[in-house]
């Protein structure tokens, strides 16, 4: 049985040779006239200039984090693995972000020029590109999964091998964290400060169309939707993914501990990454479903892309029967419990993403309405963009909610009597509905890597003066990729929440391993190895009546406001230097306007390359530091409370932010369609300021929310050694 890890490792090789396969078959695609060839290598080397700045820092982090392990590991308070496991979670982040970026740098032009042909050859090209940046997250974290566990399966001792495994192999997952976290923060700096400084001044004082070459922060613009949304949200989804399987597996090793079936606890951990393992499949399959008609408008499109991710889920749904029913036997009722919650995980996940997009799409009524609140100016528009998305965080919040209770209650077999087996059982499958929700990533993150693809596209087609139809189909693109890219990140939060939770009992079973390391018993005086989850619950008072949980629920909270002030400020002072910078080069370079001079696109990009550099480190930090001092202050009681704290606020805080800027962005595309006076007018200005103000929300401090949640849990879980040694002292 333990030979089914190689079907896993097999499924990511598919995978990386799918997206090779995509990838090749992109550059094979003319990338257009001298002009648009020209504007793609000046984003492509810019870019690619952010990506290695950043990852000079990131590195830094990394050195000195892995050697904090390694001492830990010295004295006997952390695995000897946790070291190495660490820093592979980083590397692979990293080099999925890498590659997704350099895939969408190349295609942009190569889109544009494809939309000079059909709609349908500019969405293929836009689509099996961003299928590059799916395919390669899915792969390099399948690879991860599987070789480490081959190799700690070789090396760890035999008893508690499985619990032992499954722990370290949680190191990782914060490894892809702390790389998400920078990647996000960063680039979603990076993004925002041009794009705010490029409308700021381009469209509001200036009256010049977006993506205009006129424009000095244009360039800068469209490096930027590389850097966030492509190579920062890539990063993002590949710790979801990781966090999700890895989390799930450590439960199941937990849950089936005791069992006196054979081969079960086994069974239990391998299910969600074979769950996985499928889903490359079929997400494959799905992506050769996306196609679409000439004439097609903005719900026929969503249809094209729907009819791809909806063929997946349905497909994998039926796929996690058959799994389970092969492993667990059709004997018992198991198979199929376990395979309704991965059902759970993918309803739950397509209410959401529906949810999002009935929020944020210009074809709905909601964001229609912010359009139409323009016509009494941007005061308006702002207070409506709130009020929306507040409102929009019902849906998912109830939908998390039911979809938690509903997969716990399915895993053990519906019985509502709260004992030890049932919560670890009910716990591990809220963890199989988070791998559920995830399971067909590779064409869910397919259908967002699409969106800043189709917007630098349109971009490229602006500066190069095509023809008015190009412009046409890449704008219709273009909004597709806000709906998709708004979609994506309701996903992404959501399955956030559900791995949350599951990662919190991942941390109690990793304190359970740091007691048994130390040789120490609970503060009640049971053996760690004989505990119980209740046990461990009973033994460290974690319950609400104990001031120490509420601190920590308090500090947790509060995490999630700070840490996006902080990070709504950082856009606020990057994006006030790019509005200066663009604001002298038009008052001081004479001809700009009239297309006589070229403007200075490089001082610009490095604007936003040291402002996103600087301003990235204090928030990334802080979601390391405050766990840490948090457990060596509070012990688990407080820890478990910050962790539930940052949950619950982040998870809606999130929700509301990546809606509300969404609707922004959308009802301006509302407007420049011709309603309410169009470009120009008005009312386009008094959107352009809700959409400078959304731009923070969805694309730097929102998405970034999920991340902060996950890495605040794997910090947790990594530092429990020293949590417990320092209270045992």
């Amino acid at each position: 049985m333990g030979n089914l890890i190689y079907v896993v490792l097999a499924a990511s090789l598919v995978a990386l040779g799918f997206a090779f396969i995509f990838y090749r078959q992109m550059l094979k695609e003319s990338e257009g006239t001298d002009l648009m060839q020209k504007i793609a290598a000046h984003v492509r080397k810019g870019a690619m200039a952010y990506l290695k700045q950043q990852y000079k820092v990131v590195i830094i982090v990394f050195i000195v984090l892995a050697a904090i392990f390694t001492v830990m590991a010295c004295i006997g308070l952390q695995n000897s693995w946790v070291p190495f496991a660490f820093l592979t979670g980083g590397f692979f982040s990293g080099l999925a972000g890498f590659f997704g970026m350099k895939t969408a740098t190349y295609a942009s032009a190569r889109t544009a020029n494809a939309a000079r042909q059909t709609l349908n050859n500019g969405l293929t090209v836009a689509f099996r590109s961003g299928a590059v940046m799916g395919l390669t997250v899915v792969g390099l974290a399948l690879l991860d999964v599987s070789v480490w566990f081959l190799i700690l399966d070789h090396f760890i001792p035999a008893e508690n091998h499985l619990i032992l495994i499954t722990t370290t192999m949680l190191t990782f997952g914060m490894g892809a964290s702390t790389q998400a976290l920078f990647a996000r923060v960063g680039g979603g700096i990076y993004t925002k400060a041009a794009d705010v400084g490029a409308d700021l001044v381009g469209k509001t004082e200036y009256n010049i169309p977006e993506d205009d070459p006129r424009n000095p922060a244009t360039i800068a613009d469209n490096v930027g939707d590389n850097v966030g949304d492509v190579a920062g949200m890539g990063v993002d989804l590949y710790e979801s993914y990781a966090g999700s399987i890895l989390a799930t597996m450590a439960l199941g090793a937990s849950a089936f501990a005791s069992s006196a079936v054979e081969g079960m606890q086994l069974k239990a951990v391998l299910a969600p990454s074979l769950i996985a393992a499928v889903g490359v499949a079929l997400s494959i399959m799905g992506i050769f479903l996306v196609k679409t008609k000439e004439d097609a408008g903005m719900k026929q499109l969503l249809s094209a892309l729907s009819r791809g991710t909806n063929t997946a889920a349905v497909l994998i749904a039926v796929a996690a029967f058959c799994i389970f029913a092969w492993l667990f036997g059709t004997e018992t009722s198991q198979w199929w419990q376990m395979s309704l919650s991965v059902v759970v995980g993918l309803f739950a996940g397509v209410i959401i993403g529906k949810a999002t997009e009935y929020y944020t799409s210009q074809s709905y009524r909601p964001t229609q309405k912010v359009s139409e609140s323009s016509q009494t100016g941007p005061a308006t528009v702002i207070i409506s963009g709130l009020g929306l998305g507040m409102l929009s965080t019902a849906i998912p919040v109830v939908t998390v909610g039911v979809a938690i209770i509903l997969s716990y209650l399915c895993a053990n077999g519906f019985n509502v009597e709260f004992t030890p087996e049932n919560l670890s059982l009910g716990l591990y499958g809220i963890g199989i509905a988070a791998v559920g929700m995830l399971s067909t990533l590779g064409i869910t993150l397919a259908t967002d890597a699409y969106g800043p693809i189709a917007d630098n596209a349109g971009g490229n087609a602006e500066m190069s003066g095509l023809e008015s139809e190009v412009r046409k189909r890449t704008d219709a693109l273009d909004a597709l990729g806000n709906t998709t890219a708004a979609t994506g990140k309701g996903f992404a939060i959501g399955s956030a929440a559900l791995t949350a939770l599951a990662l919190l009992a991942s941390y109690v079973e990793e304190i359970k391993m740091a007691l048994i390391r130390t040789g120490e018993v609970l503060p009640n005086g049971i053996e760690a190895a004989q505990a119980s989850l209740v046990d461990f619950m009973n033994a460290y008072n974690v319950n609400l009546m104990n001031p120490i949980v509420l601190v920590g629920v308090f500090i947790g909270a509060m995490m999630a406001f700070v840490f996006c002030g902080l990070t709504m400020n950082a856009v606020g002072r990057a994006a006030q230097k790019m509005v200066e910078e663009v604001r002298r080069q038009f008052s001081e370079i004479s001809g700009i306007l009239e297309g006589k001079a070229d403007p200075d696109y490089a001082r610009c990009v490095a604007i936003s390359t040291k402002g996103a550099q600087r301003e990235m480190m204090l928030p990334a930090l802080m979601a390391i530091i405050v766990p840490i001092v948090t457990g060596v202050i509070l012990g688990v009681a407080g820890v478990l409370g910050l962790l539930i704290g940052g949950l619950s606020s982040g998870f809606v805080l999130a929700v509301f932010m990546a809606n509300a800027g969404g609707a922004w962005d959308n009802a301006k595309k509302y407007v420049e369609e011709g309603n309410f006076g169009g470009k120009g007018s008005d009312c386009h200005k008094a959107t352009v300021v809700g959409d400078t103000v959304g731009d923070p929300f969805k694309d730097t401090s929102g998405p970034s929310l999920n991340i902060l949640i996950k890495l605040m849990s794997m910090v947790s879980i990594v530092m429990a050694g020293l949590t417990v040694a320092i209270h045992i002292l």
